[in-house]
Protein backbone atom coordinates (compact mmCIF):
# COMPACT_ATOMS: atom_id res chain seq x y z
CA UNK A 1 0.00 0.00 0.00
CA UNK A 2 1.53 2.88 -1.28
CA UNK A 3 1.43 5.80 2.15
CA UNK A 4 0.30 8.90 -0.06
CA UNK A 5 -2.68 7.15 -0.71
CA UNK A 6 -3.95 7.10 3.48
CA UNK A 7 -6.49 9.47 4.19
CA UNK A 8 -5.97 10.41 8.22
CA UNK A 9 -9.76 11.04 8.28
CA UNK A 10 -9.99 7.13 7.69
CA UNK A 11 -8.24 5.97 10.69
CA UNK A 12 -10.44 8.51 13.08
CA UNK A 13 -13.60 6.36 11.43
CA UNK A 14 -11.63 3.18 12.19
CA UNK A 15 -10.46 3.97 15.69
CA UNK A 16 -13.87 4.97 16.14
CA UNK A 17 -15.50 2.17 15.33
CA UNK A 18 -12.46 -0.30 17.51
CA UNK A 19 -14.19 1.67 20.14
CA UNK A 20 -18.13 1.79 19.58
CA UNK A 21 -18.72 -1.47 17.51
CA UNK A 22 -21.22 0.48 15.83
CA UNK A 23 -21.64 2.68 12.97
CA UNK A 24 -24.17 5.12 14.00
CA UNK A 25 -22.63 5.27 17.40
CA UNK A 26 -19.41 5.57 16.06
CA UNK A 27 -20.30 8.15 13.23
CA UNK A 28 -21.97 10.39 15.95
CA UNK A 29 -19.24 10.18 18.07
CA UNK A 30 -16.65 11.64 15.03
CA UNK A 31 -19.63 14.09 13.50
CA UNK A 32 -20.31 12.11 10.59
CA UNK A 33 -23.71 10.83 9.19
CA UNK A 34 -24.76 7.24 8.93
CA UNK A 35 -24.41 7.02 5.44
CA UNK A 36 -20.59 9.28 5.50
CA UNK A 37 -19.32 6.54 8.11
CA UNK A 38 -20.88 4.08 6.09
CA UNK A 39 -18.93 5.14 2.58
CA UNK A 40 -16.30 5.43 5.21
CA UNK A 41 -16.26 1.92 6.16
CA UNK A 42 -16.36 0.66 3.39
CA UNK A 43 -13.43 2.71 1.67
CA UNK A 44 -11.66 1.43 4.74
CA UNK A 45 -12.42 -2.32 3.74
CA UNK A 46 -10.84 -1.53 0.07
CA UNK A 47 -7.86 -0.18 1.85
CA UNK A 48 -7.02 -3.02 4.03
CA UNK A 49 -8.79 -5.65 1.64
CA UNK A 50 -10.49 -7.32 4.66
CA UNK A 51 -14.02 -6.97 6.54
CA UNK A 52 -12.72 -5.50 9.28
CA UNK A 53 -15.67 -4.93 11.00
CA UNK A 54 -18.45 -7.52 10.80
CA UNK A 55 -22.20 -7.93 11.78
CA UNK A 56 -22.27 -10.06 15.24
CA UNK A 57 -25.62 -9.68 16.99
CA UNK A 58 -26.22 -5.79 17.90
CA UNK A 59 -22.22 -4.79 17.54
CA UNK A 60 -20.09 -4.91 14.69
CA UNK A 61 -17.36 -7.14 15.54
CA UNK A 62 -13.43 -6.42 14.40
CA UNK A 63 -11.89 -8.91 12.15
CA UNK A 64 -8.32 -10.60 13.15
CA UNK A 65 -7.09 -8.00 10.78
CA UNK A 66 -8.70 -5.14 12.74
CA UNK A 67 -7.34 -6.13 16.02
CA UNK A 68 -4.38 -6.58 14.82
CA UNK A 69 -4.53 -2.69 13.13
CA UNK A 70 -6.30 -1.43 16.48
CA UNK A 71 -3.08 -0.28 18.53
CA UNK A 72 -1.16 0.81 15.76
CA UNK A 73 -3.68 3.41 14.45
CA UNK A 74 -4.45 4.66 17.78
CA UNK A 75 -0.40 5.28 18.46
CA UNK A 76 -0.56 7.14 15.62
CA UNK A 77 -3.82 9.00 15.96
CA UNK A 78 -2.23 9.78 19.47
CA UNK A 79 1.01 11.33 18.28
CA UNK A 80 -0.85 13.33 15.80
CA UNK A 81 -3.20 14.75 18.21
CA UNK A 82 0.11 15.06 21.24
CA UNK A 83 2.74 15.92 19.52
CA UNK A 84 1.68 17.80 15.89
CA UNK A 85 -1.79 19.52 16.73
CA UNK A 86 -0.74 20.53 19.89
CA UNK A 87 -1.02 24.03 20.10
CA UNK A 88 3.29 24.78 20.81
CA UNK A 89 3.78 26.65 23.99
CA UNK A 90 6.95 27.72 26.10
CA UNK A 91 7.67 27.06 29.79
CA UNK A 92 10.66 29.41 30.89
CA UNK A 93 10.94 27.84 34.76
CA UNK A 94 11.47 24.65 32.42
CA UNK A 95 13.08 25.51 29.46
CA UNK A 96 17.66 24.99 28.73
CA UNK A 97 17.46 26.69 25.33
CA UNK A 98 20.15 28.77 24.18
CA UNK A 99 18.99 32.43 22.49
CA UNK A 100 21.48 34.01 20.30
CA UNK A 101 20.83 37.60 20.28
CA UNK A 102 22.66 40.22 17.87
CA UNK A 103 23.82 43.16 19.65
CA UNK A 104 26.95 45.44 19.67
CA UNK A 105 29.37 45.83 21.96
CA UNK A 106 27.46 49.23 23.70
CA UNK A 107 24.13 47.04 23.48
CA UNK A 108 26.09 44.16 25.48
CA UNK A 109 27.30 46.57 28.41
CA UNK A 110 23.93 48.26 28.59
CA UNK A 111 20.93 45.25 28.11
CA UNK A 112 23.19 42.38 29.49
CA UNK A 113 23.55 43.08 33.57
CA UNK A 114 19.70 43.68 33.85
CA UNK A 115 18.71 40.72 31.45
CA UNK A 116 20.63 38.55 32.82
CA UNK A 117 19.07 39.33 36.35
CA UNK A 118 15.93 38.57 35.34
CA UNK A 119 16.44 35.48 33.67
CA UNK A 120 18.03 33.56 36.50
CA UNK A 121 15.12 34.44 38.66
CA UNK A 122 12.32 33.31 35.40
CA UNK A 123 14.55 31.19 33.41
CA UNK A 124 17.21 29.58 35.62
CA UNK A 125 18.37 27.33 32.41
CA UNK A 126 18.27 29.72 29.73
CA UNK A 127 21.77 30.55 27.77
CA UNK A 128 22.28 33.33 26.30
CA UNK A 129 24.70 33.73 23.57
CA UNK A 130 25.56 37.25 21.95
CA UNK A 131 27.31 37.87 18.45
CA UNK A 132 28.50 41.46 16.36
CA UNK A 133 27.77 41.87 12.89
CA UNK A 134 28.23 44.19 10.30
CA UNK A 135 25.42 45.94 9.18
CA UNK A 136 24.71 43.06 6.18
CA UNK A 137 25.49 40.32 7.84
CA UNK A 138 23.24 41.17 10.59
CA UNK A 139 20.09 41.06 8.25
CA UNK A 140 21.37 37.66 7.33
CA UNK A 141 22.29 35.91 10.44
CA UNK A 142 18.57 37.01 11.60
CA UNK A 143 17.40 35.43 8.16
CA UNK A 144 19.37 32.40 8.56
CA UNK A 145 18.02 31.72 12.00
CA UNK A 146 21.89 31.78 13.07
CA UNK A 147 20.44 34.75 15.56
CA UNK A 148 16.68 34.89 16.85
CA UNK A 149 16.88 39.02 18.24
CA UNK A 150 18.93 42.15 17.16
CA UNK A 151 19.00 44.61 20.44
CA UNK A 152 20.56 47.69 19.32
CA UNK A 153 20.62 50.10 16.33
CA UNK A 154 20.18 48.14 13.39
CA UNK A 155 18.69 50.13 10.37
CA UNK A 156 19.07 47.53 7.71
CA UNK A 157 16.81 45.79 9.67
CA UNK A 158 13.68 48.55 8.72
CA UNK A 159 12.19 46.57 5.62
CA UNK A 160 9.78 43.58 4.70
CA UNK A 161 10.43 40.44 6.34
CA UNK A 162 11.17 41.82 9.71
CA UNK A 163 9.26 43.28 12.95
CA UNK A 164 10.74 45.80 14.94
CA UNK A 165 9.54 47.49 18.75
CA UNK A 166 10.79 50.54 20.06
CA UNK A 167 12.65 50.39 23.05
CA UNK A 168 13.92 53.85 23.81
CA UNK A 169 15.62 57.07 22.45
CA UNK A 170 19.31 57.98 22.96
CA UNK A 171 20.16 60.86 22.27
CA UNK A 172 24.25 62.21 21.92
CA UNK A 173 26.20 63.42 24.96
CA UNK A 174 29.83 64.07 25.74
CA UNK A 175 32.10 62.42 28.41
CA UNK A 176 34.97 63.57 30.01
CA UNK A 177 37.13 62.30 32.75
CA UNK A 178 35.74 63.95 36.21
CA UNK A 179 39.00 66.59 36.54
CA UNK A 180 38.83 67.92 32.93
CA UNK A 181 42.12 71.28 33.07
CA UNK A 182 39.81 73.40 30.60
CA UNK A 183 35.65 71.71 30.68
CA UNK A 184 33.46 72.94 32.57
CA UNK A 185 29.46 72.40 33.14
CA UNK A 186 28.63 73.63 29.71
CA UNK A 187 30.46 73.21 26.56
CA UNK A 188 30.45 76.45 23.60
CA UNK A 189 30.39 74.87 20.12
CA UNK A 190 33.82 76.96 19.45
CA UNK A 191 35.98 75.25 22.28
CA UNK A 192 34.01 71.06 21.63
CA UNK A 193 35.23 71.52 18.18
CA UNK A 194 39.04 72.83 19.70
CA UNK A 195 38.94 69.69 22.12
CA UNK A 196 40.92 66.59 21.53
CA UNK A 197 38.37 63.87 20.73
CA UNK A 198 38.04 59.94 21.36
CA UNK A 199 36.07 58.84 18.22
CA UNK A 200 34.55 54.83 18.45
CA UNK A 201 34.06 53.71 14.77
CA UNK A 202 33.19 50.10 14.87
CA UNK A 203 33.74 47.96 11.98
CA UNK A 204 30.70 47.24 9.39
CA UNK A 205 28.66 49.72 11.76
CA UNK A 206 26.98 53.00 11.20
CA UNK A 207 28.64 56.16 12.30
CA UNK A 208 26.00 58.06 12.65
CA UNK A 209 27.73 61.23 14.28
CA UNK A 210 30.32 60.80 11.87
CA UNK A 211 28.11 61.34 9.54
CA UNK A 212 25.75 63.98 11.04
CA UNK A 213 29.13 66.40 11.39
CA UNK A 214 30.74 65.42 7.93
CA UNK A 215 26.99 66.91 6.45
CA UNK A 216 27.70 70.13 8.35
CA UNK A 217 30.95 71.21 7.38
CA UNK A 218 32.09 70.42 11.53
CA UNK A 219 35.86 68.98 11.77
CA UNK A 220 36.87 68.08 14.74
CA UNK A 221 40.25 67.47 16.60
CA UNK A 222 40.28 63.92 16.60
CA UNK A 223 43.72 62.24 18.16
CA UNK A 224 42.08 59.06 18.78
CA UNK A 225 40.09 56.22 16.52
CA UNK A 226 38.66 53.50 18.72
CA UNK A 227 37.04 50.53 17.24
CA UNK A 228 35.44 49.52 20.50
CA UNK A 229 33.09 51.99 22.53
CA UNK A 230 34.09 49.86 26.10
CA UNK A 231 37.49 51.01 25.30
CA UNK A 232 36.65 54.24 26.02
CA UNK A 233 36.76 53.59 30.12
CA UNK A 234 39.99 53.53 30.51
CA UNK A 235 41.00 56.06 27.82
CA UNK A 236 38.72 59.10 28.96
CA UNK A 237 38.97 58.76 32.72
CA UNK A 238 42.82 58.50 32.71
CA UNK A 239 43.44 61.60 29.76
CA UNK A 240 42.31 64.68 28.48
CA UNK A 241 40.31 63.57 25.42
CA UNK A 242 36.20 63.78 24.99
CA UNK A 243 34.51 61.56 23.71
CA UNK A 244 30.96 62.10 22.25
CA UNK A 245 28.15 58.86 22.55
CA UNK A 246 24.54 57.85 22.68
CA UNK A 247 23.18 58.41 26.23
CA UNK A 248 22.88 54.88 27.37
CA UNK A 249 26.61 54.30 26.48
CA UNK A 250 27.32 57.54 29.15
CA UNK A 251 25.18 56.08 31.94
CA UNK A 252 26.94 52.35 31.98
CA UNK A 253 30.76 54.45 31.78
CA UNK A 254 29.32 56.85 34.34
CA UNK A 255 28.82 54.02 36.60
CA UNK A 256 32.02 52.73 36.20
CA UNK A 257 34.77 55.30 35.66
CA UNK A 258 35.28 58.67 37.03
CA UNK A 259 33.57 60.96 34.19
CA UNK A 260 31.06 63.29 33.75
CA UNK A 261 28.34 63.70 31.08
CA UNK A 262 27.87 67.10 29.70
CA UNK A 263 24.99 68.23 26.49
CA UNK A 264 26.63 68.17 23.28
CA UNK A 265 26.40 71.70 22.25
CA UNK A 266 24.79 70.98 18.68
CA UNK A 267 22.05 69.55 18.09
CA UNK A 268 22.31 66.41 17.34
CA UNK A 269 20.89 63.21 16.15
CA UNK A 270 18.92 61.23 17.95
CA UNK A 271 19.60 57.13 18.29
CA UNK A 272 16.41 55.15 18.33
CA UNK A 273 16.96 51.63 19.75
CA UNK A 274 14.94 48.85 19.40
CA UNK A 275 14.57 44.93 19.20
CA UNK A 276 14.15 43.58 15.36
CA UNK A 277 13.34 40.30 14.56
CA UNK A 278 12.62 37.91 11.39
CA UNK A 279 9.35 36.89 10.50
CA UNK A 280 10.31 33.71 10.90
CA UNK A 281 10.20 33.88 14.28
CA UNK A 282 7.50 36.44 14.88
CA UNK A 283 5.14 33.57 16.73
CA UNK A 284 7.26 31.59 17.82
CA UNK A 285 6.72 31.24 21.52
CA UNK A 286 9.75 31.45 22.99
CA UNK A 287 10.99 34.28 20.83
CA UNK A 288 7.28 35.94 21.67
CA UNK A 289 8.36 35.65 25.13
CA UNK A 290 12.38 36.59 25.29
CA UNK A 291 11.12 40.09 23.66
CA UNK A 292 8.22 40.84 25.89
CA UNK A 293 10.72 40.45 28.71
CA UNK A 294 13.41 43.14 26.87
CA UNK A 295 10.29 45.26 26.43
CA UNK A 296 9.50 45.24 30.31
CA UNK A 297 13.07 45.87 30.86
CA UNK A 298 14.57 48.66 28.65
CA UNK A 299 11.12 50.21 26.69
CA UNK A 300 10.83 54.12 28.01
CA UNK A 301 8.05 54.65 30.73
Amino acid sequence: MDIRSIDMNLLVVFDAMIEHRSVTRAGEAIGLSQPAMSAAVARLRAWFDDPLFVKTGAEMKATPRALVLAKPVRRVIETVKDEILQRSGFDPQKTDRTFTILMPDIAEVNFLPKLLARLSQAAPDVRVRTVSKSRPAAAEALESGEAELAVGYFPDLHKAGFFKQKLFDSPHVCIVRTRHPTVGDKLTVKQYLSLSHAVVQPEGREHVFELFLEQRGLKRRVLLKLSHFMSLLPVIESSDLIATVPSDLADVCRRYANIRVLDVPIRSPVIAVHQSWHRRFHKDPANVWLRGVIHSLFTAA
